[in-house]
């Protein structure tokens, strides 16, 4: 594996939720967990956006879109980053994708499409 893998994107109807995981298996765990992971996404025709951050301590940083309404988190004897979506609206529709910084290096998921429907 030469990348983190996304999974959990579907369909939903606006106001539902659904459940992303990445895991980043390329490393070992003892790495992982030293590894910041984040969350971006990218909509048709807009440049790629910032969403979630999680970092090896923790300590979460959310864009201000999705306050209150995501939550990031972390499994490190799994390598795997979570992206908890609730109260889902039409414009959070985009691709997402997974970062992850391992020893100063960024490595980037193929993505996984999350369609909300209104």
């Amino acid at each position: 594996q030469v990348q983190p893998v996304e999974s959990g994107g579907g369909l939903v109807q606006a106001g539902g939720s659904l459940k992303l995981s990445c895991e980043d298996s390329r490393v070992s765990r003892s790495i992982f967990s030293t590894s910041a992971m984040a969350w971006y996404r990218q909509a048709p025709g807009k440049q790629r956006e910032f969403v979630a951050q999680i970092t090896n301590l923790a300590s979460t940083k959310y864009a201000d879109f999705v306050k209150g309404r995501f939550t990031i988190s972390r499994d490190n004897a799994k390598s795997t980053v979570y992206l908890q979506m609730n109260s889902l609206k039409p414009e959070d529709t985009a691709v997402y994708y997974c970062q992850a910084v391992s020893v100063g290096v960024v490595y980037w998921g193929q993505g996984t499409q999350v369609t909300v429907s209104s």
